[in-house]
């Protein structure tokens, strides 16, 4: 289900140090102009999730959401954690967010 890059380890590694490790919740987030995307946040597990160790972590994600995107992968990108879905994301309608190209994200 997750594959955890050694970046992204060394990452949370760092984070947790001299702290109790908490289970780390794959979530499905709004993504503004880029449309929903794969996030990351500190939460315990319900009856509703899946729950996998990875990297010496616990995670948690919801069945239906792991359902439909089968696995992900994280890892670390300049702006943070990055969470890639081995399955694209469920379709929401939208076409990207903002409706147009350079228009920036405000009403049109």
């Amino acid at each position: 289900m997750l594959e955890l890059t050694e970046n992204a380890q060394k990452e949370l590694e760092a984070y947790f140090e001299g702290k109790d490790r908490g289970t780390i919740r794959i979530y499905l987030a709004p993504g503004g102009c880029s449309g929903p995307r794969l996030a990351l946040a500190l939460d315990e597990a319900g009856d509703d999730d899946a729950t996998e160790e990875a990297g010496g972590f616990k995670f948690c994600i919801n069945k239906n959401l792991l359902a439909e995107i089968k696995g992900a992968k994280i890892d670390l990108s300049p702006m943070g954690f990055m969470v890639e879905p081995e399955n694209p994301l469920p379709d929401t309608g939208a076409s990207g967010g903002c409706g147009g190209c350079c228009g920036g994200c405000g009403s049109h």
